[in-house]
């Protein structure tokens, strides 16, 4: 048998459309002849995906679990449209690959690709190709994340727009379930207020010196007209404001600086702090992923008309 190359495999993908895998699978299954490759894939109905997968990906599901053992994934995989998104086959498909993501511990999407598909002997990346025959829309895994270590608690909200994990240590305490709805907690309070970081240390140096640096022109130039007040003076007024607007800045991008959510009296550190005293022992709140489903990705409109006139041509 030929010897099957990256570079023919990456040409049959290119030319069909077809997911890396099935392409290896098929130059293998043709001693490595392109031509009968692309045969082959048409035979078993896979390269009826090449027109699909064009098409802009941009709905879909953010789904949050943790497995048996603890282990947290929180997972995107994209759709064409939201009515695709809300059918069971899809939501299932998009359980299982996360829970493979879970079992698997793949190093980045196209290791997760390769993994073998929860009971099957295929790979995920075959099955994606059944499913988007099936199902007749572009499928995407798109990203994921997994947390090994500590507590994880997984949230979803609006049925999969936004998928939450959160990543929590704890010490001393026993019974962790009143530890989970503090997590669950605190991944609504992530959903909803969209923190970019767990506390002000984690925020770059650059970033805040960035942002200060603007609330201070801004704090200058709010006192610039008041020219009865010396310059100095002016100074350190702006200064003094920019203390206060800093703090401001952190309690928006930074969780537990945040007021919580349900009960804007307190921080979330002082209130993962009560409950980390109330129950006797130490609670640290150490990541969190939070993905909205289609962030950053550009819908295409469709021009019906240019469609219709390209097809005609």
């Amino acid at each position: 048998m030929a010897a099957i190359s990256a570079k023919l495999v990456k040409e049959l993908r290119e030319l069909t459309g077809v997911g890396m895998m099935n392409c290896k699978e098929a130059l293998a299954a043709c001693d490595g002849d392109k031509d009968k490759a692309i045969d082959w894939l048409r035979e078993k109905g896979l390269a009826a995906q090449t027109k699909k997968a064009g098409k802009v990906a941009a709905e879909g599901v953010s789904c949050a679990l943790v497995d048996d053992n603890g282990i947290g994934v929180v997972l995107e995989v994209n759709s064409q449209t939201d009515f695709v998104a809300k059918n069971e086959t899809f939501q299932q498909f998009v359980r299982d690959v996360a829970l493979t993501v879970a079992s698997e511990n793949p190093a980045d999407v196209e290791a997760l690709k390769a993994a073998t598909y929860p009971g099957t002997d295929r790979s995920v990346d075959s099955v994606t190709a059944d499913k988007v025959l099936a199902i007749g829309e572009n499928i995407q895994i798109r990203r994921f994340v997994r947390y090994a270590d500590g507590l994880n608690v997984a949230y979803v909200h609006m049925n999969g727009k936004i998928g939450v994990l959160v990543n929590l240590k704890v010490e001393g305490i026993a019974d962790t379930a009143p530890v989970v709805e503090l997590g669950k907690d605190l991944a609504m309070q992530i959903a909803a207020m969209s923190p970019a970081y767990v506390s002000s240390e984690e925020v770059p140096a650059e970033e805040v010196e960035k942002e200060r640096a603007l609330q201070l022109a801004k704090a200058i130039e709010e006192g610039a007209a008041n020219t009865k007040i010396p310059e100095a003076k002016r100074q350190m007024i702006a200064e003094n404001k920019v203390k206060g607007r800093m703090n401001n800045y952190f309690a928006e991008v930074c969780l537990l600086n945040q007021a919580f959510v349900k009960e804007n009296k307190v921080t979330v550190a002082q209130h993962v702090q009560a409950v980390a005293k109330q129950l006797g022992g130490k609670i640290e709140v150490v990541k969190f992923t939070r993905f909205v489903t289609g962030e950053g990705i550009e819908k295409k409109e469709d021009d019906f008309a240019a469609e219709v006139a390209s097809m005609v041509k």
